[in-house]
């Protein structure tokens, strides 16, 4: 009996990029915030379109502190959640497909967050990435920056601690 011959490069990304956005869409508040997620490899940069319902205060014309939390803090879970999730997708443990379903897993749940207000979020496109430092069974740490024009000057950082899902949930 012959082994099956490897799929091509470009279903396999298609599969990822499916499971990605059903994992993303299928939280309410991110769609809410517009918030997206471009992949390359296994690197994911969150994206925060600008729109005008973001602005805290008109006059200062800068991104409220809470959308900008509410921003670190998705990037941070859709982070360390694909991080998990790209380990048993490519090992074959979760079926990207079912994920394309709707058979989303638990994501993880927030301990506690800091977030460091650098300088005022402009009124245009954010960036962000997560920095996964710890990953256990129940427990986790990660670091997470935002910026705009350039990445080497974040407006915004934080770090946060979750409370893993535990299989079954």
């Amino acid at each position: 009996m012959g082994r099956k011959p490897p799929e091509p490069m470009q279903v396999v990304k298609q599969r990822r990029d499916a499971a990605l956005n059903a994992l993303v869409h299928g939280v309410p508040y991110i769609q809410f915030l517009g918030i997206e997620f471009d992949r390359r490899g296994d690197e994911l940069t969150a994206v925060m379109p600008f729109k005008e319902m973001l602005i805290g205060n008109p006059l200062l014309q800068a991104i409220h502190g809470g959308a900008t939390a509410a921003f670190l803090e998705v990037t941070s879970i859709i982070g360390l959640s694909w991080s998990i999730l790209w380990e048993k997708i490519e090992s074959g443990e979760i079926d990207a497909e079912a994920l394309v379903g709707g058979n989303l897993p638990a994501l993880p749940k927030t301990i506690d967050f800091t977030v460091d207000y650098l300088r005022s979020g402009l009124p245009r496109d954010a960036y962000a990435r997560a920095q996964v430092n710890r990953s256990g069974r129940r427990y986790a740490s990660v670091h997470v920056e935002a910026w705009q024009d350039n990445r080497q000057r974040p407006f915004a950082q934080a770090t946060g601690h979750f409370l893993m899902p535990q299989p079954g949930e």
